[in-house]
């Protein structure tokens, strides 16, 4: 008997819903950034608006009065102007600069490529010059990401290793760990650390308050160095740390420094260091957005009919028997040590009468299965179970994601690999 119309149709869009999950994320994701970027402007339109009209009325009126004062008529003006910021773009100042394009200015430039900071202070002017920029940059910035991402699997782990350490330790002081307790074989009979991942909350909170303590040490040195107020060393700090690299604040511009060696080092650490902190603190940040995006596409999910809900309420029960239409489900099979008869494993699941026979054959694999997982979990091994890399909606992801994924606990197949070890068999 045909099932009907609607719930044909409610299962469908269930079954293709996991196809179209990535790319619900993606169009998710791309209409909240617009939302974003168009709240962003409203502010600083807001914001900054009044200063900027205010700053051309201030100019126009000093303009004018140099023109009448000096008698200069305005065209004149307004090109040796233009003359000015054209050599403003060429790097020349007012105050005497240290040398642009000396090796030290050639190394501070070449930093700022590769890491894709780009202040804008020193640009190349010749074609020559243009030319190789871009070559070099092509592969420069390849391989700075390529290094931000080893940064980001390393700091991850070794945070990792810390609040494992504290986990550990917690659980002796709580009594669930014997005291001669040591990390082995042995840890697998304590089910508190198997498998235990620390949260990207956690890991996101200690990147953060690194982040905050470093840029409050590269500002406390700028405001002492450059002559900025506090603020502004922040501001600068950020925007270097981000490589957003706006350009309007510049740390080693001038000719000479007191402790000028001392002060050029500690900059290229803080920026170093900054560069790879944040970058690591917004790629664990983008796991939260991404946890809130798999949130709202689970609100947006269609709800099945009740006699859906009855099928997946029986298919849920892997051991229950009971006569029952015949649900048409194809290439059943799990990924085990063994394989499961499809057809055999298709009609126990549907919940279709088979044959003692064929119950005993499967009790007799599902008990060999439970025998080997219980010792490896003996042998401090625990099983890994594969499952479809779909399920936790951080599996198959490319670059930092992929560094991240089932390093933490948000990111992690575990709850569904402890799931699929002990089904439920009520």
């Amino acid at each position: 008997m045909m099932p009907p119309r609607g719930a044909a149709g409610s299962c469908r869009r269930r079954r293709l819903a996991p196809l179209n999950e990535d790319n619900g994320r993606f169009l998710l994701l791309a209409a909240l950034i617009a939302a974003y970027l168009s709240a962003g402007a409203t502010v600083f339109s807001a914001l900054e608006s009044p200063s900027e009209a205010a700053a051309q009325l201030r100019w126009n009126r000093t303009l004018h009065n140099f023109s009448r004062i000096f008698n200069i008529s305005l065209p004149e003006l307004r090109a040796f102007l233009r003359s000015y910021e054209a050599a403003m773009a060429a790097g020349i100042r007012v105050d005497a600069l240290r040398p642009r394009w000396d090796f030290p200015g050639a190394f501070y430039f070449v930093g700022t490529v590769v890491s894709t900071i780009g202040f804008g202070m020193t640009t190349p002017a010749t074609v020559a010059g243009k030319v190789f920029l871009i070559v070099y940059g092509l592969f420069g910035c390849a391989g700075t990401i390529l290094f931000f991402n080893l940064f980001l699997e390393r700091i991850i782990s070794l945070l990792a290793f810390i609040m494992k350490a504290c986990h550990e330790r917690q659980l002796r002081r709580s009594g669930l760990l014997p005291p001669n307790f040591r990390r082995g074989p042995a840890m697998s009979g304590v089910g508190s650390l198997v498998g235990w991942k620390p949260s990207v909350y956690h890991v996101m909170l200690i990147l953060g308050i690194f982040a905050i303590t470093l840029s409050c040490c590269a500002s406390a040195m700028y405001t002492a160095v450059e002559g900025w107020n506090y603020i502004d060393s922040l501001y600068y700090c950020f925007v270097t740390f981000s490589t957003i690299g706006f350009g309007d604040l510049v740390s080693s511009q001038n000719a000479a420094y007191q402790n000028q060696g001392l002060y050029r080092f500690g900059n290229f650490i803080f920026i170093l260091m900054g560069v790879c902190c944040i970058y690591s603190l917004f790629n664990v940040i983008s796991i939260v957005i991404k946890q809130v995006l798999n949130w709202v596409l689970k609100k947006f999910e269609c709800r099945c009919c009740p006699k859906c809900h009855k099928s997946s309420a029986r298919l849920g029960r892997r051991n229950a028997i009971t006569p029952g239409a015949r649900l048409r489900r194809h290439n059943i099979s799990m990924d085990a040590d063994g394989q499961y008869d499809s057809d055999t494993e298709g009609r126990r699941l549907s919940g279709e009468m088979i044959s003692m026979r064929e119950l005993t054959a499967s009790n007799k694999v599902s008990l060999a299965i439970l025998q080997k997982q219980l010792s490896e979990t003996a042998n401090g091994y625990p099983r890994n179970v594969c499952i479809n890399t779909r399920q936790n909606g951080f599996s198959a992801g490319v670059g930092a994601l992929a560094i991240m994924n089932n390093r933490l606990a948000e990111t992690s197949d575990s709850r569904q690999s402890r799931y699929l070890q002990y089904p439920d068999t009520g």
